[in-house]
């Protein structure tokens, strides 16, 4: 039986769902407020299952062709002296690309049988014992059989179905800013850290060596007062914090000014006791966000994908029945990821580390992965 499905973001998450949707025969449509695809954004890696599910979406020697390469980066200080080297196994995964590339990617692999509407947004969900009344921020109202909400930290979907932000979101004491420029140091598969108290700064390479991403974080309470739609506001808040440091730090500041994809937001969590509420489930960091910390945040993307379509198709579309076996196998990868998340977000501020402490984290990085199991099963059978 072919079912229509919502789905409110189209970032990795909500493309990913797309695909098997399709693949099991629902009909799914993807909105996303932005007017067109979001291509920015750093490198993400992914581990364990996650790359499992790549390849059986037949994408993952196509990923690997855009595999950053990353290697070792250097720890610098002030005056750019590099003093420690960070393996690219703390940091890198299995696996690395940029996460704008791997949108695309999701997007190009489903634009022929997915209808994708930019520019828009959910306002209001009614659901009855048959589908689900949605009307949007522009045009007309559209009925569907189920609604999932993929859009991110600040899911619309979420607030308009279980209710405000502030009753799941986490903060973990931490911002980021994140945004392309040029690579003006004429690095090649590397980055380098500069680390100060509270406060840190980075660049990394990107497209083989012709661009780079780079990113500043800082300590922070929950609560810091910006407009989440006011880039130019994001920005004057982080060169505030960033004045009077050395390295590059000035250079970026200037560069971030010009960026045309910069990204801010508080590290975070959403923690709920369901992702589901009558024909309305929660997909990736809408409904469990690990934070930026965790280093997860892709995989739990595409694991939830998979096994959120794979259950609806095992249940012949019985909506109640594949909510409820989705939220029992991923909940334990979840809260793993989550723990992750939080011990990651203790130690980002650690005192300036040496040498031994980056390669024990190194060593112990494989260890990082040895749980990251579910059991994928096979739908498709």
């Amino acid at each position: 039986m072919t079912r229509t499905v919502l789905i409110s973001g189209a970032g990795v998450a909500g493309p990913a769902l797309a695909y098997w949707l399709r693949r099991h025969g629902f009909a799914p449509t993807v909105v996303e407020r932005a007017p067109s695809l979001r291509t920015g954004g750093y490198a993400v890696d992914f581990r364990g299952e996650a790359l499992d599910v790549l390849d059986r979406m037949g994408l993952l020697d196509t990923i690997r062709a855009l595999d950053t390469e990353m290697g070792d980066a250097a720890m610098v200080d002030a005056d750019g002296r590099q003093y420690a080297t960070l393996p690219a196994a703390v940091f890198a995964g299995d696996l690395e690309v940029l996460k704008g590339d791997l949108a695309r990617l999701l997007y190009d692999a489903t634009l022929d049988d997915v209808e994708y509407v930019f520019g828009n947004s959910l306002a209001g969900l009614h659901q009855d014992a048959d589908g689900v009344d949605v009307t949007f921020e522009h045009g007309e109202p559209r009925r569907f059989d189920l609604v999932v909400g993929a859009d991110g930290l600040h899911s619309t979907t979420r607030g308009l179905a279980f209710g405000p932000e502030e009753r799941f979101v986490r903060h973990l004491g931490i911002y980021t800013a994140v945004f392309s420029l040029d690579n003006y140091l004429g690095m090649k598969n590397t980055g380098r850290l500069y680390a100060a108290p509270g406060k840190a700064a980075n660049i990394f390479t990107a497209r083989g060596n012709t661009e780079a991403r780079a990113a500043f974080h800082f300590a922070a309470p929950e609560g810091l007062p910006y407009d989440r739609r006011d880039p130019r506001a994001q920005q004057r808040i982080v060169a505030g914090r960033f004045a009077d440091e050395g390295w590059e730090v000035p250079r970026l500041l200037t560069e971030m000014a010009a960026s045309k994809d910069f990204y801010f937001d508080a590290n975070a969590q959403v923690e709920m006791d369901t992702w589901a509420t009558g024909r309305v489930v929660l997909l990736g960091d809408a409904g469990y966000c690990a934070g930026p910390p965790s280093g997860r945040g892709t995989s739990q993307a595409l694991m939830g994908a998979y096994v959120l379509a794979g259950e609806l198709a095992a249940a012949g579309g019985d909506h109640t029945t594949a909510f409820a076996a989705y939220e029992h196998l991923m909940r334990p990868y979840v809260a793993e990821h989550q723990a992750l998340g939080r011990e990651g977000a203790e130690r980002f501020f650690m005192p300036t580390p040496t040498q031994e402490i980056l390669d024990m984290l190194a060593a112990d990085a494989p260890e990082n992965t040895r749980t990251e199991r579910i059991g994928l099963r096979d739908y498709a059978a």
